[in-house]
């Protein structure tokens, strides 16, 4: 077994975010005691792994059931969360009984969802298994399900008791899976820790390798830049919504493709976006800008979107959850490092920065 890290969120409901090569077995320990069952949330591509931890459940003497979901976005419907709360129901899960979400993002978002509301809450834990889902959606408490409206519209704030990052789980994903959750390790580099940034301009093959030192320090700055934000800002009251950089455009890109994009490459045109939108606020200076389009086109994500979609994407942002009394807000750079929030823009400035992206 490899050296384990260690990285703690703070606050009322703290936990710890485990990191490391092959621990997995981490998984039952991380569990309250009074715990007996558990329902182990998993898509298809991963029911090999999951029938490994049942087993491993079942010999610490804990009475485990899979619920085998819809990969990816599919997964994330108020169906499929019902079907989750009928296998407990029907085998009589209680409030020290307990979830654990098994895969990628919208995995781990949807488990957390239906921790949240079976009995008002049971303890969670989430074992990520994509690099999106280690560095973002498993760390910080934020559950959803998407609704014909938009993305994560419904959901709830529900931190998990573990989070375990086994880096070997990532060890089967394809390079392009492992690059467009590398966007989200991008934001974090561009909103608060530019080593990453050095780290991926240094050798971007080595910084997308599982394997290498560069990669797993690119990955524990991202997992520590959320767990420092959420220990102070749970519920998205202040810094947390620096987070978003990138994301209220990138969630609209998603919902005009009805979810067929990975979040990662949506998020990627919508970090250009929101530079670009920096620098014609007079925020931003055309290097940084131009270095944001340099590191992602570098690891293959896109940087641009359809130049006619822009009346569509105005459309979906003005009801996405992160707009506030009608009006749109945005998380722009004063410079590398350092979010701030432009609040309702002139429409004729979004649209100018919509045009440095349109293709």
């Amino acid at each position: 077994m490899s050296e384990v890290t260690t990285i703690t969120v703070a606050g009322d409901s703290g936990y710890d975010i485990v990191i490391g090569r092959g621990i997995l077995e981490r998984v039952g320990t991380s569990l309250p005691d009074a715990t007996r069952k558990v329902l182990v949330v998993h898509p298809p591509t991963l029911r090999e792994h999951a029938e490994t931890l049942r087993e491993q459940l079942l010999a610490a003497g804990r009475e485990a059931l899979l619920a085998e979901i819809p990969d990816a976005e599919s997964g994330k419907r108020v169906e499929v969360a019902a079907f989750c709360w009928q296998v407990m129901g029907q085998a009589d899960f209680t409030r020290t009984d307990a979830v654990i979400g098994f895969g990628g993002g919208a995995v781990t978002d949807l488990a957390g969802f239906v921790a949240a509301t079976w009995l008002r809450g049971v303890a969670l834990v989430q074992v990520p298994t994509t690099v999106l889902g280690m560095v973002d959606a498993a760390v910080g408490g934020k559950t959803g399900i998407n609704t014909a409206e938009g993305k994560n519209l419904v959901g709830a704030f529900w931190p998990p008791v573990a989070v375990i990052c086994d880096l070997e789980l990532l060890d089967s994903l394809s390079d392009n899976e492992r690059v467009a959750g590398f966007a989200e390790v991008v934001k974090a580099g561009f909103i608060r820790y530019p080593e990453i940034l050095d780290l991926i301009e240094a050798d971007p093959a080595a910084a997308v390798d599982p394997h290498t030192e560069a990669f797993r320090r690119a990955i524990e700055l991202a997992i520590g830049m959320k767990a420092d934000i959420v220990s102070r800002d749970l519920r998205e009251s202040g810094e947390r919504e620096f987070l978003n950089y990138g994301h209220t455009l990138g969630h609209a890109i998603e919902h005009s493709e009805r979810y067929q994009w990975r979040h990662g490459a949506a998020i990627s045109v919508g970090m250009m976006f929101a530079a670009e939108l920096s620098r014609l606020a007079g925020r931003l200076p055309d290097e940084a800008v131009d270095r944001q389009r340099r590191i992602l086109e570098t690891l293959g994500l896109p940087t641009t979107y359809r130049a006619g979609a822009w009346s569509q994407l105005l459309a979906t942002m003005q009801r996405d959850k992160k707009a506030r009394g009608g009006m749109l807000r945005f998380i722009v750079l004063d410079e590398v490092g350092k979010p701030t929030v432009l609040q309702a823009p002139d429409e004729s400035l979004l649209f100018a920065a919509y045009q440095e992206v349109g293709a």
